[in-house]
């Protein structure tokens, strides 16, 4: 979520943090300009805060994110982020609504070919229930996106195994220097696929659903990740940063496109699979019937959710944004509640475009706000 070599560099180095264009919390621009969840969600609620703009620490927002950072800092990170929500004046901890996105694992595969030796599965998904655990106890008013990592083995099938950087690649992650060892790469599939079964029950954890202001929603769109190709076969590199590990622009763009439509299914029916055919038609709009994100409560998946609906956990669009840990971040975006939302309110929304170009199903943007 540091966005690091999102755009190219004018060095060798790639070092620079586009945080304002980050998938999860980058809020540089509009959606017109730059496809990220912050601008997707100011369509709903311009009153959305936290995201981070430019490249600067100064205007990181609630971004706690930092480079190279695998599962055992998550509950340092998740620390950080609620110290750094407690001294803000801006935020109301009490009133405003949260929405965090955490997604982490890359490097820790990275560091398994280094040692294969150490299966990271257990501590892996310890250290994140960790993480959610810590804002679970400091934090009112959360929605939670719990990303599951990418399948990185896919990332080899490039030009030949090579990359336009192939030492930066071999410096950032050492499974790249495996490719043509069939067996090393299917441990490393194995072990990819491990780290996403671990997390995918985190949505029906008993603890988590004790509070009706608190929600965890795994988000699975890149459990079967289909590497974009160029019109030759070879790796869309347009996807992705010099380095070929990081993502460029594009990909954020797509990744907030696969986010977005992932938190409007519902549990047990999300889209598992991202193909990275950019194309901002793909947003979904919440529908007149469900104008909510989903959570395994609202999704029906509980006795008696059908009939006694919480109406805390419909989580209506316009709620809050806090942007999140991923790739070795955490970050947060907050919205604003205008009044709350009522259980006996049955009015559907009208069938009102909040942007023709961008959307297929049209929602009304004051109705959202609203309801919010």
């Amino acid at each position: 979520m540091t966005a690091m070599g999102a755009r190219p560099s004018e060095s060798n180095s790639l070092a620079t943090h586009w945080r304002g264009l980050s998938w999860s919390i980058g809020g540089d621009g509009t959606l017109e300009t730059h496809t990220t969840l912050p601008n997707i969600l100011k369509k709903f609620n311009p009153s959305v805060l936290g995201f981070s703009t430019g490249t600067l620490e100064d205007t990181a927002g609630l971004n706690v994110a930092e480079e190279g950072a695998r599962a055992q800092d998550m509950p340092a990170q998740a620390r950080a982020l609620v110290k750094r929500m407690k001294s803000t004046p801006t935020i109301n901890l009490q009133k405003d609504w949260k929405l965090i996105t955490l997604l982490i694992g890359n490097n820790d595969l990275c560091l398994y070919c280094e040692n294969p030796e150490n299966n990271p599965t257990t501590d892996y998904v310890k250290h994140i229930q960790q993480a959610v655990d810590i804002l679970y106890e400091e934090l009112p008013r959360v929605f939670i996106n719990v990303v599951e990592v990418m399948e990185l083995a896919g990332l080899h099938h490039d030009q030949g195994g090579k990359c336009a950087m192939p030492l930066a690649v071999q410096k950032n992650c050492s499974c790249f220097r495996h490719s043509q060892n069939l067996i090393a790469m299917q441990e490393l599939k194995k072990l990819n696929w491990n780290l996403q079964s671990g997390i995918s029950e985190l949505s029906y954890w008993h603890r988590y659903m004790e509070r009706e202001d608190f929600a965890v929603t795994v988000q699975p769109f890149f459990r079967n990740t289909f590497i974009p190709l160029n019109e030759r076969g070879g790796l869309d590199l347009s996807f992705f940063s010099e380095d070929c590990f990081h993502f460029s622009d594009r990909g954020h763009a797509e990744m907030a496109i696969a986010l977005w439509n992932n938190m409007l299914e519902p549990v047990g029916w999300k889209t598992s699979s991202n193909n990275f055919t950019y194309n901002r038609t793909k947003l979904k709009c919440p529908s007149p019937e469900s104008p909510f994100l989903y959570t395994l409560r609202n999704s029906q998946l509980l006795p008696g959710t059908a009939e006694e609906p919480s109406s805390a956990l419909y989580w209506a669009v316009p709620v809050a944004v806090v942007g999140g840990l991923a790739v070795g971040i955490l970050g947060v975006m907050l919205w604003r509640t205008v009044k709350p939302i009522q259980q006996e309110e049955e009015e559907t929304l009208p069938n009102t475009s909040v942007d023709p170009e961008l959307t297929q199903d049209a929602v009304s943007e004051k109705r959202l706000r609203d309801e919010a």
